[in-house]
């Protein structure tokens, strides 16, 4: 029976109540939503069997479809009469569904009343809610007009006072100024910005703080964090030798992309197909160079058709992913067991990029390069000077001077050369063939050869069908009224920006495995802003931020914890630890360490000696860069996929290997380990005291709390509490006494990475020993890597 999909509209009731414990079962008193409470049910215990995986159904029963679910096994209004009740319900193990033999858990309950209540209401069947077409909807009137400031708070607002739950106080000034700067940039406030907003803060100067966070170039740098993780960004190949590869070019392409506010749809053309635009520059071909991030391999011995179904199969995964939030990759062996794409769907999509050039497996990349004004005048000239040596090696004696002369020229030029910055590119070649791979055998070419095509489920049910004869074509969909999951996904990793979590908690999956938003018309309406301000990010971002649900205190109460203990809810904000990246730049930064240089190539902070040592073919040796290079931001450290740098890896972030839609956050006793040790960390620590010893104003002249309050407005941006003062006094005062007892290992300590050597006596260097420990201390609180 073929699948019949219900292009319908359901409109969500803004009082539909969702708790963190009731994902697929709604509470009695609420109406039974087949997308929000059954779907969810079906996909877990039944699709697997009875879903859209034509393989892998035992029967013809479809409980994905309407038509078979009635046929078979679903009588409307009648749950007592229909055989999926009397099967989930049986008491007979050989009845009883789903089976013991499948492994796949009963259903519950509670899981059970929302089917029986859905059955007797009619079994509707709806559209997955991510699948429909955008509709913007109203914001509702919400009970305190003055508290809503825009659409956000009213759609948040609206929800609440039916659950009777009251909004969170007003983030503090200090805290609220340091969580948008760390959200919007990824790093900390300067002192005076926080100053001045704390002295009038009214909703006119956060307004302006919000605007000079986005125009900052460091906006850039920590959207590019979102977006590398999203496509897989690394400075190595992956797979068995990991070799280097030239791409920090697209990096800086990233960047300047978030900080000139490039419309995302224009942002995802160039990058999918900006080697095909009619007006194609530099630029876009540098962006283009997405279709080169993927892992590749360069073992000589690899077989290229294995390698080619390889990559296709990696391209597929990763944009399904990025702008469809969708697994179609669990589609390359077998319809997908929940979502209603075919492996045809998936070699269709994988056919889109069959133009895209490959290098033969075993080969050195080909790269782009891009000389600088500078570099390609002295080219020319070095390239005029070779012409005229050549000649005058021509004839039958020429002289050794000659010869030599133009070996230094043709020297020069290769250290030049050496010098250019170069990047991975995408050049079109004619289409490869590509096949349905049974099973995903890329040995068996007997599966049916087809065209580019978007999956069958997004073409419209009538009418004429999309064409997708390009990557353009394709990249051109993607952000068409016609698609309505690129705005829905990417508004919620713009929210997952500012808050932590997504409206959709599982940002990599929209599909029915995935999570029903916590909020679906707030979703919605984001979406449809986002689309309608011309995909504009700082515009969307500036909403969030400007919103009451935004500036709330993430300070939880006690009920609050009992009833909504993962603030789904969004009665106040949400409190975690920086990503890894962030919490090096926050040392860097409030020690006055941080070189705020934009863009540039990828940097070797300080590593354990021997990290390296199995990374081979070839073998290499890590080289920590020192100058102001050892000082730059987390963002630029060298991404080496096999053996990515501890520190980041203490702090989850991730290989790349695939895209991270989402990052894991755990929290464990290395990464304090980390904090405490690591020498990036503990150089940090020398600069701060340094600062801490040499700057801080104080009344009662070299008073230990004057400047330990100092410490704590330089790195926490508030006024430390007595019991605060005392705790760090106690550390100060026990390591003088262990330093000065031990003068040397205090030097040992002071002399940390780049800092210069103490210049000072054994008692100096014990007095700054006592306190870099207690800044050590300050940058390792909970509070330091939390951003709040």
């Amino acid at each position: 029976m073929k699948a019949v999909h219900l292009f319908c509209f359901v409109a969500v009731s803004i009082g539909c109540s969702f708790t963190s414990s009731s994902r697929g079962a709604a509470p009695d008193a609420s109406p039974i939503d087949f997308a929000r409470d059954v779907r969810p049910i079906l996909s877990k215990h039944c699709f697997a069997c009875h879903g859209p995986d034509r393989n892998g159904q035992d029967t013809e029963l479809r409980l994905d479809v309407r038509d078979s679910a009635l046929e078979h096994a679903i009588q409307p209004n009648s749950a007592e009469s229909s055989e999926l009740m009397q099967r989930i319900t049986a008491d007979d193990a050989e009845l009883r569904m789903p089976p013991a033999t499948s492994k796949i858990p009963p259903l519950n309950d509670q899981q059970i009343d929302v089917l029986r209540r859905w059955i007797d209401g009619g079994a509707a069947y709806t559209t997955h809610w991510a699948y429909r077409p955008i509709q913007k909807p109203n914001p509702p009137v919400v009970d305190d007009v003055a508290w809503a400031r825009n659409p956000i708070d009213a759609f948040v607002r609206a929800e609440n006072a039916l659950r009777q739950v009251e909004q969170a106080a007003p983030a503090d000034a200090h805290v609220l100024a340091r969580r948008i700067s760390l959200d919007l940039l990824g790093l900390p406030p300067d002192r005076q910005t926080v100053d001045d907003y704390i002295r009038q803060p009214s909703d006119a100067t956060y307004e302006q703080l919000v605007d000079s966070l986005l125009a900052s170039p460091h906006f850039g740098e920590r959207m590019a964090v979102l977006w590398l993780d999203l496509v897989r960004f690394a400075d190595t190949c992956g797979y068995h030798g990991d070799q280097h590869r030239e791409l920090d070019v697209y990096r800086d392409y990233v960047i300047d992309s978030f900080n000139h506010n490039r419309p995302f749809d224009q942002f995802t053309i160039q990058q999918l197909a900006g080697d095909l635009l009619p007006d194609a520059s530099t630029e876009t071909q540098i962006a283009s160079g997405y279709n080169r991030l993927l892992q590749t391999t360069e073992e000589g011995g690899a077989q290229p058709k294995e390698y080619r179904a390889i990559y296709d199969a990696d391209r597929v995964r990763n944009v399904s992913t990025v702008w469809l939030g969708t697994t179609l990759g669990c589609a390359q062996c077998h319809d997908h067991k929940f979502d209603p794409f075919t492996t045809r769907d998936f070699y269709r999509m994988a056919a889109v990029f069959a133009d895209v050039g490959e290098v033969e497996v075993g080969r050195q990349v080909e790269n782009l390069e891009l000389p600088t004004d500078e570099q390609r005048q002295e080219m020319a000239r070095l390239n005029d000077a070779i012409a005229i040596a050549k000649q005058a090696t021509v004839g039958d004696s020429p002289s050794e001077a000659a010869q030599q002369r133009l070996k230094e020229l043709e020297g020069e030029l290769g250290k030049l050369r050496a010098t250019i910055r170069k990047t991975l590119v995408t050049q079109a070649v004619p289409r490869r063939t590509t096949r349905i791979l049974p099973r995903g055998n890329w040995l068996d070419e007997s599966g049916e050869v087809v065209d580019a095509a978007i999956p069958a489920v997004f073409q419209p049910v009538t009418g004429e069908q999309i064409e997708c004869n390009s990557r353009l074509d394709f990249a051109r969909w993607l952000v068409s009224d016609g698609n309505p999951l690129t705005p829905r996904v990417f508004v919620n990793h713009l929210w997952r920006v500012m808050f932590g979590t997504g409206l959709v908690t599982t940002a990599e999956d929209f599909g029915a495995q995935g999570s029903y938003p916590t909020h679906p018309m707030l979703l919605d309406w984001l979406a449809g802003e986002f689309r309608d301000s011309g995909w504009n990010v700082k515009h969307l971002l500036k909403l969030i931020a400007m919103s009451r649900v935004y500036q709330q205190s993430s300070d939880i109460d006690a009920l609050s914890l009992q009833h909504d203990p993962f603030n789904r809810w969004l009665n106040r904000q949400h409190r975690y630890r920086l990503e890894a990246e962030f919490v090096r730049d926050n040392a860097l930064a409030v020690s006055g360490l941080l070189k705020p240089e934009i863009g540039g190539a990828s940097v070797k902070p300080y590593q354990p000696d021997g990290y390296w040592a199995q990374l081979n073919f070839p073998k290499r040796t890590y080289r920590a860069d020192d100058g102001d290079r050892q000082y730059r931001r987390g963002l630029y450290t060298y991404w080496c996929r096999t053996f990515l740098h501890p520190s980041l890896v203490a702090f989850d972030a991730p290989s790349r290997e695939e895209c991270t839609a989402r990052r894991t956050r755990s929290n464990t006793p290395l990464q304090a380990l980390v904090l405490l040790n690591d020498p990036s960390y503990v150089e940090a620590a020398r600069a701060l005291t340094d600062l801490v010893l040499g700057d801080p104003p104080t009344q009662n002249g070299e008073d230990d709390h004057a400047r330990i309050k100092w410490a704590f407005e330089r790195v926490l941006f508030r006024a430390a509490t007595p019991p605060e003062l005392e705790v760090v006094q106690r550390v100060l005062n026990e390591q003088r006494a262990r330093y000065r007892s031990s003068p040397g290992d205090a030097r040992s300590l002071l002399r940390v990475g780049q800092q210069p050597d103490f210049k000072g006596d054994d008692l100096a260097a014990a007095e700054a020993a006592a306190w870099m420990s207690a800044m050590r201390v300050m940058l390792n609180l909970h509070e330091t890597i939390t951003r709040s």
